[in-house]
Parts: C-alpha cells; sequence; structure tokens
C-alpha cells in the first residue's frame, strides 16, 4: 500500500498523543524508505514489469531486508528503542512499534506474493489486493479515509496554516496515489528509487510541521481501554 500506511499513521495519533505525527509516517512507512535506500545501493532488487498485478508494475522479488516479517519487527523495535531512549515515552514507542509492524501487515494484503516472513525463507505470501484496481480503491481508499477522519476529529489547527498543511498533504498524497494507479508505468527504475526516497521524506517533514501546528482536542486514550 501506499496512501493505506499514512492513513494508520493518522488513525494513531489518539492513541500516542506525544508521538509526533512525523514520527508515526516516518513508523509506518519505514519499511518502504529502508527498502528504496537499500534498492538504491543494491543490496534489494526489483524490475518493472507492466500487467505484474493491475494496480502496480513493480516486480518486488528480492526485498527481503526491507519487508519481511522478522526484518520489520527488527526495524520496529529500533525505532521504538531510539525513540524510547529520545523522549522516555513508553506509549509512543510501543504505538511506533506497530505502527511499523502494520507495514507488513497492510502490504501482506496489498502485494502479490512476493513479501516473506525472514530472509532466506523461500517462502512468499500476499493476498493480491493489487490484482484488482477497483479493490485496491475501495480498500486502500478506505484506510486513508479513516485515518483523516480520526486525525481530524482528534485535532484542530491552531493557526489557519494548520488547515491548509494537513489538507495540502492530504490532497498531494490522494493525487500522487491516484495517479500512480492510473498512470502508466514509471519509465526507468532509478526514478522509482530516488522518487519515493524523495516522496517519503517530505511527507515525514511535512508531517512534523503540522504537527507543531495542529493540537490534540480531547485528553488522551488510556492503553487499557484499547484492544491490540
Amino acid at each position: 500500500m501506499f496512501i493505506g500506511h499514512f492513513g494508520v499513521a493518522l488513525a494513531a495519533k489518539p492513541i500516542a498523543p506525544k508521538t509526533s505525527l512525523g514520527t508515526m509516517m516516518l513508523a509506518t512507512s519505514l519499511p518502504d524508505l529502508l527498502g528504496f535506500l537499500f534498492l538504491i545501493v543494491g543490496i534489494e532488487h526489483f524490475s518493472i514489469q507492466p500487467g505484474i498485478t493491475a494496480a502496480n508494475p513493480l516486480n518486488l522479488y528480492d526485498i527481503p531486508l526491507s519487508h519481511s516479517l522478522a526484518m520489520d519487527v527488527v526495524w520496529g523495535a529500533l525505532f521504538a528503542g531510539i525513540y524510547y531512549f529520545a523522549r522516555r515515552d513508553s506509549r509512543g514507542a510501543l504505538v511506533a512499534f506497530m505502527a511499523v509492524i502494520s507495514h507488513w501487515l497492510l502490504d501482506f494484503v496489498s502485494h502479490r506474493p512476493d513479501i516473506s516472513f525472514a530472509p532466506g525463507v523461500n517462502k512468499y505470501v500476499g493476498l493480491g489486493l493489487y490484482d484488482s484496481i477497483k479493490a485496491t480503491l475501495i480498500v486502500e481508499g478506505l484506510v486513508w479515509a479513516i485515518g483523516i477522519v480520526v486525525y481530524v476529529s482528534y485535532t484542530y489547527a491552531e493557526k489557519r496554516a494548520g488547515i491548509y498543511a494537513f489538507w495540502g498533504i492530504v490532497v498531494l498524497l490522494t493525487a500522487l496515489w491516484s495517479s500512480g494507479i492510473a498512470g502508466p508505468p514509471p519509465p526507468n527504475a532509478a526514478t522509482v528509487e530516488i522518487a519515493n526516497v524523495i516522496i517519503f521524506s517530505l511527507v515525514v517533514a511535512w508531517a512534523y510541521w503540522i504537527d507543531g501546528i495542529r493540537a490534540p482536542k480531547e485528553p488522551e486514550v488510556s492503553l487499557e481501554r484499547i484492544r491490540f
């Protein structure tokens, strides 16, 4: 998924109100960001194969370091550990860890069988949501919409910029997502790699800015009331 991951980050805000939206955006997209960096340096591999799925032309045949379940647990634990030692926020660290793991779960739903449980395990899984453009638009769009509703319901803009900044990123991400599904395949692998590193970095930085100009409407949600 693409915006589905960001939808999870938005929906996590009421659970970890002290944690910046930028941190949650980074957590949910961390495997993708690492994956594109690994692709750039050549330790993971993919190819552009139009038609391999209806909604995504990327053949992700070698991405175990960034996208296997075991490695996402490792990346999630490292990310949560760094966050905890920096912020001393155990709730935020736990939610950030789960946010990283959520990436594998959403990819399991959307990808064809091209993600594994661990590096070296030649068992590939994926439910293949991307095989249907209609189903992709409905399911991923719903995750995105739920995240937007939750975040808007929980926060308010402290200044007018908070309105423009938030809805600006919503429009941008929605446009990128829809054009990626409906548009032509990318011209080459380098374009995919570099463009996505820039996009994910921009989204995370933008989200940190948004978090500074929007504030929670409600008191903290108790983890005791939430079943994970």
